[in-house]
């Protein structure tokens, strides 16, 4: 089959690799009808992510039909259509029993942290979506069967931006009224602003750099829009306008946002896990005893963490890998009563053979592009 594997650092290419089999008797095959090239991915193709072998599929945002299913698999069938959310979860252990799907302790042999399809050996070595076909494993807990009214593009993100972002709203503790200030304007940050919204809040703030991603929030939500280029301490700025921080943050950059140039330095040589740029920010544009949400993904340990300017403030840090098995029915439902739709993130949809320019325009940020869905 088709797929698109890293061969490197800002390397990913379209290969001829074997077809996936059913390895356990609660496995399924999918064939993939759409995958989608999240912004997590680019921190594999950055190198930042350890334990990343050239010729590994990538991809964990993934929807298809069920091809064939191993004997003990009584959730789903031949034909279904299903979209597969990104956490690899057993359904049994004491962390999926709790909803802490992301945190299943059966599912990575490697390490402490939970599976995750197509990102690394250190999260599992499961062969991600990005391709023709995936095996699934624990059939009978994640896939999900959606109706076929829907077009693909409105149930994708189901596997993980929707899930993420919701999580990301919901974990900050938002109340309706609160101002919120959403850092990063990439797909879940664009989503995160929309569910901020859906839930009430009375001011939202916006912060990145990309003009074209700031101006999709402005048009399209009807947002406040920072660019933080244009300010010598954007924390701060927020801090006046706010008179005195934000009730929330919600982080939605993580370890690839822009660093400086001793950041880049630092985590060349592996004394830094990545940029650290959205965390300061935070520290200052949040209220005193308010809530910053990381929901951009955070990797190794971090020098001069701004630890004492969150406990000086009485700052309350959440964090994590979203659960996103939790959240699936509900935004389906949702999505089935027409309240909330998803899909106005999407920019590109490209067929798989053209992975690679996917990969290229969104890293570079090139033709406005926001989401990337593939098509095999």
């Amino acid at each position: 089959m088709k797929a698109l594997v890293y061969q490197g650092v800002k390397d990913v290419k379209v290969r001829d690799v074997d077809d996936p089999v059913i390895k356990h008797n609660d496995d399924i095959i999918v064939r993939v009808t759409s995958t989608a090239i999240c912004g997590s991915d680019l921190h594999l193709i950055h190198g930042m992510v350890p334990n990343m072998p050239k010729g590994f599929i990538l991809g964990h945002e993934t929807m298809g039909i069920v091809e064939e299913a191993g004997r003990d698999v009584t959730k789903v069938k031949k034909g279904d259509r299903v979209i597969v959310p990104f956490p690899v979860s057993c359904g049994r252990c004491w962390y999926c029993r709790h909803d802490l799907w992301s945190q299943c302790e059966n599912s990575n042999a490697n390490g402490e942290v939970g599976g995750i399809f197509g990102y690394s050996n250190t999260y599992g070595g499961y062969d991600g979506g990005q391709a023709e076909y995936l095996r699934v494993p624990y059939a009978n807990v994640g896939p999900t069967v959606v109706p076929e009214e829907f077009t693909d593009e409105q149930v994708l993100f189901l596997t993980d931006v929707l899930p993420t972002s919701y999580w990301g709203v919901e974990m900050s503790g938002m109340k309706e009224g609160d101002t919120v200030v959403v850092l990063g304007c990439g797909p879940i940050g664009l989503t995160a602003i929309k569910w901020a919204a859906f839930k009430g809040a009375g001011r939202i703030i916006a912060v990145d750099y990309i003009d074209y991603r700031l101006e999709h929030a402005r048009t399209r939500y009807r947002v406040e829009v920072l660019n933080f280029n244009h300010y010598d301490n954007t924390g701060e700025y927020i801090k006046d306008i706010t008179n005195g921080g934000a009730d929330v943050v919600i982080d939605c950059v993580g370890m690839d946002g822009k660093m400086t140039v001793l950041e880049m330095a630092e985590s060349a040589l592996k004394l830094q896990g990545g940029s650290k740029s959205a965390i300061e920010i935070a520290t200052q544009a949040v209220r005193k005893g308010g809530t910053v949400a990381l929901v951009g993904v955070y990797g190794a340990r971090y020098n001069m963490f701004p630890l004492g300017d969150f406990f000086a403030r009485n700052i309350t840090l959440k964090m994590g890998q979203c659960p996103a098995h939790a959240y699936v029915e509900p935004i389906l439902s949702l999505i089935r009563e027409g309240k909330f739709d998803g899909t106005d993130i999407i920019t590109h949809v490209l067929s798989l053979k053209d992975g690679e320019h996917g990969y290229e325009i969104f890293d570079e940020k090139m033709d406005n592009c926001i989401k990337v869905v593939l098509k095999p």
